[in-house]
C-alpha cells in the first residue's frame, strides 16, 4: 500500500523530456513498528537511484525534501495534496493492520516494510513493483500488471492479507492509475530537474598499501574512495594479467561516504618476495576510457 506515496499526475516538464540513456529506479520506502494497539511509529524515505529525495516526519507526517530541484518538479499545490494522501493512508494503514493483528491475535510489538516503485527503461517502458514485509522476512508482492497479491510466505496471517487487499477494489484502482498511467511521468520531471545531479561523477582516488599477518603472507590491498556513480571495476594483475577470483582475492562490498560518493577494498594475499609484479587497476565512469594503474612499491594516488 505504498503506492499512496508520491505518484501522481503532473504537468508536462517545460521543455522537452530528458532525452536518458540508462536505466533509473524510484524507490518509496516505508518501516512502521507497531509497538501496541494504540502507538505505532512510522518512517519513510524517497529515493531516485541512490539519490535520497525525502523522508517523512515520523511526528507529524509531512515531508521533509532533501534537494531543492525536487519541489521544482511539482508546484505546491500538488505537493499539499501528496502530504494530505500521506497522512490519509498511514492513518488508514495503522488501523487496519491493528485491525488484523487484533483478529489474528498477533503478538506485539512487531514490523511491517513496504517498498514500492518502478523502474523505467531507456526505451521509455517501465515496470512497478510493490513488496511488502513482516518483522523482517518477505511477506507479500504485487503484480502491478493484473493488480494481484503473491504470496512470499504461506502462513495463515499472509494468506488473511493477500485475501484482504484482493478484496479491495478501491486499492486496485488506485495501483492501476499510480503505476500503469504516471509512473513515467513522474520519473521523466525527476530526471528532467534533478539532471544535474544523477550526471555527476567524482574521480576514484586510489592507493595500495600492505599487511603482514603472518611472516609467510603479505596482504596487497587496494583502497578506492571518492568515486561517484556507484559502479566500479578494481582488479589486481599479476605480471600484466588480471588475478581471477579465488581464495586469494577478497573484494569487499561497496560502502557509502558521507558526501554520496563510494569506497572499496580490495586485497590479494600473495607470498613475500614472490618475484611478481602487482598493479591495482581501477575503471570508472569518469575516468572515460583510461584505467587507474596503482602498482605495488610506488602508491600513490
Amino acid at each position: 500500500r505504498l503506492g499512496h506515496f508520491p505518484l501522481l499526475p503532473v504537468p508536462s516538464p517545460p521543455c522537452q523530456p530528458l532525452s536518458h540513456v540508462g536505466t533509473f529506479t524510484i524507490r518509496l520506502l516505508q518501516t512502521t513498528t507497531f509497538q501496541n494497539t494504540s502507538f505505532a511509529d512510522t518512517e519513510g524515505l524517497g529515493l531516485l537511484e541512490d539519490i535520497e529525495l525525502g523522508s517523512l516526519d515520523k511526528h507529524t507526517w509531512s515531508i521533509h525534501l532533501y534537494q531543492r530541484w525536487v519541489r521544482s518538479a511539482l508546484p505546491r499545490a500538488d505537493w499539499d495534496t501528496i502530504e494530505k494522501l500521506i497522512k490519509i493512508y498511514l492513518y488508514r494503514f495503522n488501523h487496519l493492520i491493528n485491525e488484523g493483528a487484533m483478529q489474528m491475535e498477533v503478538p506485539y510489538p512487531f514490523v511491517a516494510q513496504c517498498i514500492a516503485g518502478c523502474v523505467l527503461y531507456p526505451n521509455r517502458t517501465s515496470q512497478a513493483f510493490v513488496y511488502v514485509g513482516y518483522n523482517g522476512q518477505d511477506f507479500l508482492s504485487l503484480n502491478t500488471k493484473n493488480a494481484t497479491w503473491t504470496l512470499s510466505q504461506d502462513t495463515t496471517l499472509s494468506r488473511y492479507v493477500q485475501s484482504f487487499l484482493q478484496n479491495d477494489t478501491a486499492f486496485s484502482e488506485m495501483v492501476e492509475m499510480i503505476f500503469n498511467d504516471t509512473c513515467v511521468d513522474e520519473m521523466e520531471m525527476l530526471l528532467h530537474y534533478g539532471r544535474a545531479a544523477l550526471e555527476r561523477q567524482e574521480l576514484p582516488v586510489a592507493t595500495v598499501f600492505t599487511r603482514s599477518p603472518s611472516l609467510d603472507q603479505l596482504l596487497l590491498v587496494c583502497h578506492v574512495t571518492g568515486f561517484y556513480p556507484r559502479p566500479i571495476s578494481v582488479a589486481w594483475l599479476r605480471d600484466g594479467q588480471e588475478v581471477p577470483p579465488g581464495p586469494a582475492l577478497n573484494t569487499s562490498p561497496i560502502l557509502p561516504n558521507a558526501d554520496l560518493t563510494y569506497q572499496l577494498r580490495s586485497v590479494l594475499a600473495v607470498a613475500p618476495r614472490d618475484g611478481h609484479s602487482y598493479v591495482c587497476r581501477v575503471r570508472h565512469q569518469s575516468l572515460g576510457t583510461r584505467s587507474l594503474l596503482i602498482p605495488w612499491g610506488r602508491s600513490h594516488s
